[in-house]
């Protein structure tokens, strides 16, 4: 071991070690809060000054991170806008988004801008760590160059590695702490440093070999499950021409104890993660000469359910001698998933835009979002509107897409004129759709 990996190392096992955060989202904020409950001197950087004054008031800005746990994070943890101040940190820690071009390729601005800001405060002795899903080869390609460039030595007196997020939330089962922690360094030097970090606050941290490989397990695990999702759309459009319902099918099979693993349709993909990173790998397989058709054809798959929604939506008010153009139709839920606020590609936004497009007149309901953001999707002006009877029965469709438990479900059923569910939720009957 080097002189600065022993003296960092014991810095972090004294709990001396300040913890940087670049990004306070839904990755870095609860991550922040985590050391800091850990009894370590944590600096959350962003260059969104609303969430600095938010976490100056101790407030969260995050529906499933209650206040509290800021409160409670005392003078430990406090924000900044002032990347001057990465030079005091002992542990930087990247949490930035990793989003796609409009040609679906990877969009590594947010990286590459936090590294351009961070470059000039780098020091002897401190760990980098990224922890925003990427190709493999982006940790050693795009942030160790401009690192060496400035003289510092990776390995020896400075340490890189990638460790990808694994947050879920609003998922009650698992913590920050309790999800297990992939970790590649750079050099075995740069792997024992981190894992000696995230191991003061992640029960179990798991190491690879490379930062490649963690890298490319991040993309596997979301891969994994955009593929199987895919498939159950995909299944989903085949039942409805037989006249089955999917969800029963799903029910059915899932009572095998081995062998399957259940995985359920909707009005396509959302979030930071599943439907994004596929084509981060789609586009790092081009330069090795590898077309990932399987992977390719899911995502076109999940991208065109959306429309499959819309069409179900407008055979259903044709057989009620209503065109879609001038039809109200209430969505219920924009959010991507149920009980969150993030609409981080949330398919409800696709679907309000087709909507608009095609001329009907579109509002929507959701009690985590009670004003519809801007958005690089939507610049739509909206407002949830209040869920009751009367407000349901003025609208000639209703469509659920986010199935939140705050939603009164016999209130729907009960006072829906036309329903179009996609989560399988309600039971078929004349005035339900499935979709």
């Amino acid at each position: 071991m080097s002189e600065h990996e022993t003296k960092l190392v014991k810095k972090i096992a004294d709990q001396k070690a300040v913890v940087a955060i670049v990004g306070l989202g839904y990755v870095g904020l609860p991550l922040a809060l985590s050391f800091a409950e850990a009894g370590f001197q944590v600096l959350g950087l962003d260059v969104d000054g609303e969430k600095v004054k938010k976490i100056a008031q101790r407030e969260s800005y995050i529906g499933h991170i209650k206040s509290a746990r800021l409160k409670a994070a005392g003078s430990l943890f406090s924000a900044s806008t002032d990347f001057t101040l990465a030079n005091e940190a002992d542990a930087i820690l990247i949490c930035v988004p990793t989003p796609l071009t409009k040609y679906r390729e990877p969009d590594l601005s947010f990286v590459e801008g936090t590294l351009r800001s961070l470059l000039p405060h780098l020091r002897v002795g401190q760990l980098l760590c990224l922890e925003s899903t990427t190709y493999p080869g982006t940790t050693d390609e795009v942030l160790r160059p401009p690192i060496e460039a400035k003289g510092l030595t990776v390995g020896q007196d400075f340490f890189l590695v990638f460790s990808p997020e694994r947050e879920d939330p609003a998922n009650p089962d698992f913590t920050t702490r309790t999800i297990p922690k992939v970790l590649g360094g750079t050099t075995a030097a740069c792997t024992r440093v981190g894992r000696a970090l995230y191991g003061q606050v992640i029960e179990q941290v798991v190491p690879v070999s490379s930062t490649q490989a963690a890298e490319l397990t991040k993309l596997l695990e979301n891969i994994y499950r955009a593929v199987n999702i895919g498939l159950v759309n995909e299944l989903k459009v085949v039942a409805d021409s037989m006249g089955l319902d999917i969800h029963e099918v799903i029910r059915a099979a899932a009572t095998k104890p081995f062998g399957f693993t259940p995985f359920y349709p909707g009005p396509g993909l959302g979030g930071h993660c599943i439907p994004i990173d596929p084509f981060y790998l789609t586009w790092k397989a081009r330069a090795y000469g590898h077309h990932t058709r399987f992977i390719e054809l899911a995502g076109d798959v999940n991208c065109r359910m959306p429309e499959y929604v819309v069409e179900k939506l407008s055979r259903g008010l044709n057989l009620r001698n209503k065109p879609l153009k001038g039809s109200k139709v209430l969505l219920l839920g924009m959010a991507y998933k149920k009980n969150v606020e993030d609409m981080r590609e949330s398919p409800s936004l696709e679907i309000l835009r087709l909507l608009n497009e095609a001329g009907s007149l579109v509002e929507y309901s959701d009690p985590h979002i009670p004003v519809l953001p801007q958005t690089r999707r939507s610049r739509f002006e909206l407002k949830s509107v209040p869920l009751n009877p009367e407000t349901l029965q003025s609208y000639d469709a209703v469509v659920l897409l986010t199935d939140h438990d705050l939603f009164n479900h016999d209130m729907i059923l009960k006072h829906s004129p036309l329903l179009v569910d996609t989560r399988g939720v309600f039971q078929s009957g004349p005035t339900v759709i499935k979709a």
